[in-house]
C-alpha cells in the first residue's frame, strides 16, 4: 500500500539554523505591523521613511547607496523616503570630507525633532514586544542579534565584492 499522502508532501525536517532562519524571517516581517501601527501611522510616514530616520539617527550622515545596503530595499523606495523626509524638512545634505562625491543626508534639526516626538511611540512598541523578556533575556537577545548583524553585513559584503557567487 502506498504512503499517506500527508507523508508525501510532509516536508523533511530542517536543520536547526534553517529553523532559526525561518524564525528571524518570521521576526523580520512581524516586527512591521507593530512599528506601522504604533509609531509610522500616528506620525504620518510610511515606514521605509521611519527606516530612513531610524537609520540615520543611529548611524549618523548616510548616502543613498548605504541605505539601500542598510535597509535592504530597492534604490527607489530609498529615494522616495529621502524625497519626503526632504519634503518635511527632516534631512539635510552632508558632507564627506574624505570623498567630495559622497552626497550623504543626515537629520536636520527639524527631522531630530520630529524623531524625539516618535521616542515615546518607538518606546510604547519596543515594551510592548521585548517588555515580557527579563533583563538578561534582553540582554542576551541584544547580543545574539548584534553577532547575526554582523554576519548579515559580512554576508552582503562579499556578494557585493562578488565573492559570495
Amino acid at each position: 500500500m502506498d504512503a499517506p499522502l500527508s507523508a508525501a508532501i510532509d516536508p523533511a525536517p530542517r536543520p536547526a539554523a534553517v529553523e532559526l532562519l525561518v524564525r528571524l524571517l518570521k521576526l523580520g516581517s512581524f516586527v512591521n505591523t507593530p512599528m506601522k501601527e504604533g509609531v509610522c501611522d500616528p506620525a504620518g510616514l510610511s515606514s521605509n521613511e521611519l527606516k530612513v530616520m531610524m537609520a540615520l539617527a543611529g548611524e549618523g550622515a548616510l548616502a543613498g547607496h548605504d541605505l539601500v545596503a542598510i535597509m535592504g530595499v530597492p534604490p527607489m523606495n530609498v529615494s522616495r523616503a529621502l524625497a519626503a523626509l526632504r519634503g518635511h524638512g527632516w534631512i539635510e545634505d552632508a558632507t564627506d570630507p574624505d570623498n567630495r562625491r559622497r552626497r550623504p543626508v543626515r537629520l536636520s534639526a527639524a527631522g531630530w525633532q520630529a524623531y524625539e516626538r516618535m521616542a515615546g511611540d518607538i518606546a510604547s512598541v519596543a515594551d510592548a514586544l521585548l517588555g515580557g523578556l527579563s533583563a538578561k533575556q534582553q540582554r542576551d537577545f541584544a547580543a545574539i542579534a548584534d553577532v547575526i548583524v554582523g554576519r548579515m553585513v559580512e554576508w552582503i559584503a562579499a556578494h557585493a565584492a562578488g565573492e559570495g557567487e
